[in-house]
């Protein structure tokens, strides 16, 4: 059968899948039990809603950042040098937005639903409030005013997304060396823990020099208490997509994660 282009959209989906088949084996194997059938469920609910409203945004983006691209103080030619500085400044930008994320109320209760999980596995990583795509852009808009092209800016940050996937995972422990520049599973583990010392720490896409510049690295000692502190919320995927905003306008996000 013939290769075709349109074959390359069904492979990262492919890879995504299998590496949380093989989470899964690994987790009964070895008797980790880092899966949890019902937050498993939510999960996948919460993704199909993700995806249906990245659907329903396509463009949206594209759209807002090239508003402001045309008031660019420069024009960068669109070569693999300009995408890696983009790439960069997406992950330095991503840092700011993820901060913002945990320290301020109003975008905490976006973010809010990915700390919800008491669980650690990859399925965890695409547990993301379904709204979160109206105001993510908005952080990468210095970008487009420096005169980086919108689509890299786009291509980035889905790019550090996918990267964030494989973060999301007890079956890798530390990296030695890489623990230094780059997010691994275990910066990502101290970030979803709700423990005191690890609460608003290791806020890094790909690259958590960010962290160690500005005094929010925390390395991984005793293992993580996932979830936010306010202890278990629930399974119901439209409650919690929904709770965050609800407790922002209640006046009742005390929690964090």
């Amino acid at each position: 059968m013939e290769f075709t282009l349109g074959h390359y959209k069904y492979i990262i989906p492919g890879i995504l899948l299998a590496c949380i088949i093989m989470e899964v084996v690994w987790s009964r194997w070895s008797k980790k039990k880092v899966y949890n059938t019902k937050d498993t469920m939510t999960n996948l609910v919460i993704f199909a809603g993700y995806i249906t409203s990245k659907v329903l945004l396509a463009g949206y983006s594209l759209a807002l950042l090239g508003i402001f691209y045309r008031f660019r103080l420069h024009t960068f030619d669109e070569t693999a040098v300009t995408f890696f500085i983009a790439f960069i400044g997406v992950d330095f930008c991503y840092y700011w937005y993820h901060y913002a994320s945990h320290v301020i109320k109003f975008f905490w209760a976006f973010h809010f639903v990915h700390h919800s999980s008491q669980e650690m596995n990859l399925t965890v990583a695409y547990r993301i409030n379904w709204f979160s795509a109206l105001i993510s852009p908005f952080f990468y808009i210095p970008l487009a005013l420096i005169g980086l092209p919108p689509v890299f800016i786009v291509g980035g940050y889905a790019l550090n997304l996918l990267f964030q996937f494989f973060l999301h995972t007890e079956a890798i422990r530390k990296l030695g060396f890489l623990e230094y520049v780059f997010n691994t599973p275990s910066n990502h583990r101290v970030h979803h823990g709700s423990d005191d010392k690890y609460i608003d720490k290791n806020f890094g896409g790909v690259l958590i020099i960010w962290d160690r510049l500005f005094g929010t690295y925390q390395s991984e000692e005793e293992k993580p208490k996932y979830g936010v502190t306010s202890g278990h919320v629930g399974y119901n995927p439209i409650a919690l997509i929904f709770k965050g905003f609800y407790d922002f306008a209640m006046g009742k996000m005390n929690y964090k994660g």
